[in-house]
This record gives structure tokens, sequence and C-alpha cells, in this order.
């Protein structure tokens, strides 16, 4: 019998367009506790590692309305290829957003 993951049937979340990102650029957010888990929430995006940490989270608990409002299109153009991601979440928002694909291989080139 094949195994089956939680990571292999969970829904994850894609927002529809990513004109609907319009979270700050810099500065510190809060992510809800169910995005975050850990004590502290508020995250400093203006840090790279924070920033990652932060778009990681958000792309994998994040539904489509705290996306929306805590995300930013251009830092998360930015950071794409450089977030570890379970590859569904991965894949999800390559099949809607294209764009962020060739991101990706830009940098490979």
């Amino acid at each position: 019998m094949d195994r089956i993951r939680f990571r292999d049937i969970k829904p994850y979340c894609v927002v529809t367009s990513l004109d609907d990102l319009r979270g700050p650029e810099r500065g510190v957010i809060h992510l809800p506790h169910w995005v975050r888990w850990q004590d502290d929430k508020d995250v400093d995006i203006s840090d790279l590692g924070g920033a990652r940490m932060a778009y990681q989270a958000l792309l994998a608990e994040g539904d489509e309305a705290v996306q929306a409002q805590l995300l930013n299109r251009r830092v998360l153009r930015r950071l794409w290829p450089q977030l570890h991601l379970d590859q569904r979440v991965r894949d999800l928002w390559e099949a809607q957003f294209p764009e962020l694909s060739s991101t990706d291989d830009q940098l490979r080139s």
C-alpha cells in the first residue's frame, strides 16, 4: 500500500492575481498565529532571512486574504528562487503565475 502524506493532500491557497498582493515591501509585518505558530510573530521583511521565513510561511499556511494583505508582488518575484517550499506549493503558484517560473529560469542561466 502506498503511503499518503499530509503534505500530498493538504489544501494550499493561491491568490487569483499577483496584483492582489498589496503587502509592504519593507518593514515589520505581523503574521497570524495560524501562519506562524511561534511566539514571535512580528517579522522584519527588510531583512532577507526574515522575508524568506515570512514568505515561506504565508505561501504554505496563509489563505488568500492574508496572502493578499501581507505579500508584495515585487518582493515575491525577487525572493521566489530562494524560497524553500513544498513542491506542490511551488507547482500551484507557478501554474497560476508562469512569470514566477521564468524568474527561476533567469537566475539559473
